[in-house]
Formats: C-alpha cells, structure tokens, sequence
C-alpha cells in the first residue's frame, strides 16, 4: 500500500506553495481533490488551462471545479468536507474569510478536519495582510542578502524555496497532524508562513551571525581555492564545475590530481592571498582541459566532493537520475508523452505511480456521484446553472 494511503485531502491551493504541498502527499499516497474555479481554475493553469507550470506541480490529483462563490456552490463543498481529512489552502490575505470558509465554519461540519493555511507573512502580526510571492518570501527571510559577489548588490536566487521549501514543510506538518488524529480522534489549525519557513533554509548562514548580533554577508561562487567554481573545456554558459574539498584529506586529494606542488614552504616571501592565487590558477588551468563531466568524473574518484554545472534541461536526460528512475514518463492528454521529475523520497513499503496533472473539472462528475450521490441528471443540472463545471 501507498504510505498515506486513506489520507484525504481537499485541496484549495493555487500556484507553487499550496500545491506543492498536496502534490507530496499525493505522491506518498493521499487521495487529493484540487477545488478549482469552473472556467480559469487555478492561476498556475495559464491561459490555455495546461500550462508547463501547472502541469509539473499537480500530478497525482483530481480536480473538481465548483463556484465557492455561489450559493449551492459552498453548500456542495461543505457537504464534500465531512468526507476527507485535511484541508489545504493558500489563497491570498483575506480570501477565505469572504468565502467563509474559516476553521471555525468548517470544524462545525467535520470536528476533527486538520485544516492547513500557507500565508507570505502568516495571519497575524503587522504585515500579516501584505500579499506575498516566492521571491518576496525570500527576500523578506535573508536569502537574497546572502546572494551574490561580495562587492555588489542583494541578488535574486534561482530556486523557487519560498514556494516549495514551504510546501514541504507544510506536507511534513499535515503528516504529523494525521498521525496525531489517528492517535486521539483530533484534528487541528495549522498556519504556516512562508517568510519564517524560508528561514529554516538560512539557518547555516544565521549561525556565522553570534546568534542575530550581525549579519552574514555574501560571497559569489567561492570560499577560496578549495571550494570555488571553475571552468572547464567548452564554450557554454555552464560549462563549469563547483569543487568543495573541506577537509584536509579532501583538499590534499584535489592537490595531488590537479598536479599542484606547494612550495610555499619554500618561498616566504609569498602571502597567504598569492599562495590561494597561485592555486586557483593552478586548478582552472587543469579544468579548462577537461569537460566538466570529465573533470567531475576525475576529481570524484579522487575522492573530491564536486559537481558539473547541470542546466534544468540536462536533468531530463542525466544518466545517473534516469537509471535511478527519477525522471518518469506519463502521457498527458494535451501534452502527449511527456517526461516529468519525480518525488526524490524512496520508501521500500510504498510506491506510487506518477499519474499526470488533472484537466479542469476532470473529476468533477465522478466526486459528486462517489461522495454525494448525486445522479446524472442532477449533476448535469448543475452544470448547467454553472455552478461546476465537467
């Protein structure tokens, strides 16, 4: 069986940061019912309702379009509610108080429903009703001013954390909630900002700070010869290879394979800042010989931890990803075959096929018969007055 499997959840996410959230559960085994708006659905869909975006960050879910807006329409919803465990939701500062639909609200229909919100700033506190996004996130909790040249200004990082980094805590909180409510019958509130979540991923940067005296600072790519990027043989953009010897036997291994000889001994007259020079010299002139899979390969087998500079594209085709069966292939009713990159989590007990991203209101007809029993006719009626789409 699927580790989560009898775990339901009602999912009023849009984006990243909700959805990255119920797509984790969905990917340990939990039946997640996307609640979407008939006609646009979540903002992530794009114009065209298929979106790359979308598409990466919803596998594994059903999605139901219901107008929360109407009448009837949040009268089905809260007649779904008593049927799931876990409700998810990420909507912007004050959304859910004008659907009303607070905790609250629902815990009057379901007592024991575990009921998740992801907020930029969190739901109290002075910028509680600011809107936030990934990078605002980010920006707000310090990885920005720890990215960067050491000489130049704050600088944006690549990865999504602010979104997904939250996601993902929030998935591990959902867990623990159920099993809580597994043991005591009880559900529970659980709120989660995206600024303080993002500093969860700074904490090795804040502990160089005597614990919030003064701030780290930024540093580019290197931290000195030893742990440094450097380029390889080829004219790419990321033709590169970041090495990170930290330790002694580490940094004697990289010596020894670069071919550097230290005469520093011999030569007093050097300083600390021209023996570095020398060395970073002495190992971009054996890299720029090389390929970086083949400079990675090298230095590897020597012992050396270090990468080659991967694009996002060469994910899809590396070889180490596609034996270990990380890059998965589903078909997509408008996409076609397409290749998608799995959940990185490997559980002997449990595993779960990738099934591709829901159509908007694919499953809106199947919900409603399965939890509501409502008929064809009564469904087609609905849909007739808008109030979901199928």
């Amino acid at each position: 069986m699927a580790a989560l499997e009898g775990m339901r959840i009602l999912d009023m996410t849009q984006y990243e940061a909700g959805t990255s959230c119920t797509q984790a559960l969905a990917w340990m085994g939990a039946d997640v019912v996307k609640i979407e708006a008939p006609g646009r659905g979540d903002p992530g869909r794009g114009l065209n309702g298929n979106a790359e975006y979308f598409v990466v960050w919803n596998s594994n879910k059903r999605s139901v379009a219901i107008d929360l807006k109407s009448e009837k329409g949040r009268e089905l919803f809260l007649e779904l509610l008593p049927k799931f465990d876990v409700f998810v939701e990420n909507y912007g500062p004050g959304v859910i108080e004008k659907l009303d639909l607070t905790y609250d609200v629902m815990r009057s229909c379901k007592p024991d429903i575990i009921y998740a919100r992801l907020k930029g700033f969190g739901v109290e506190g002075p910028w509680s009703d600011y809107k936030c996004y990934d990078m605002v996130a980010q920006a707000a909790a310090g990885a920005f001013s720890i990215t960067g040249e050491a000489d130049g200004p704050p600088m944006r990082p690549g990865p999504t954390m602010g979104d997904a980094g939250t996601g993902v805590q929030m998935a591990l909180a959902i867990s623990a909630a159920y099993i809580q409510k597994l043991r005591t019958g009880k559900g529970q509130y659980i709120e989660l900002s995206m600024q303080e979540a993002m500093t969860y991923y700074l904490r090795t940067a804040t502990s160089g700070g005597r614990f919030g005296e003064r701030p780290a600072g930024r540093s580019g790519n290197g931290g000195g010869p030893y742990s440094n990027l450097y380029p390889c043989l080829g004219d790419g953009p990321n033709d590169y290879v970041f090495v990170m010897a930290v330790t002694a036997k580490m940094a004697q291994a990289l010596l020894q394979t670069v071919g550097y000889v230290d005469e520093s001994a011999d030569n007093e007259e050097q300083s600390p800042a021209e023996q570095r020079k020398l060395l970073s010299e002495k190992i971009t002139a054996w890299t720029r010989t090389r390929t970086k899979y083949d400079a990675m390969r090298e230095l590897a087998e020597a012992g050396v931890p270090v990468s080659a500079v991967l694009t996002t594209q060469d994910l899809y085709t590396n070889r180490h990803l596609v034996e270990r069966g990380f890059v998965r292939e589903v078909d997509h009713p408008v996409h076609g075959a397409i290749k998608l990159l799995g959940w990185p989590v490997k559980m002997s007990e449990s595993d779960v096929p990738v099934e591709p991203a829901p159509q908007l209101g694919e499953h809106t007809s199947d919900v409603l018969s399965a939890e509501l029993g409502l008929s064809n006719e009564e469904i087609e009626g609905l849909v007739r007055s808008a109030v979901v789409s199928a």
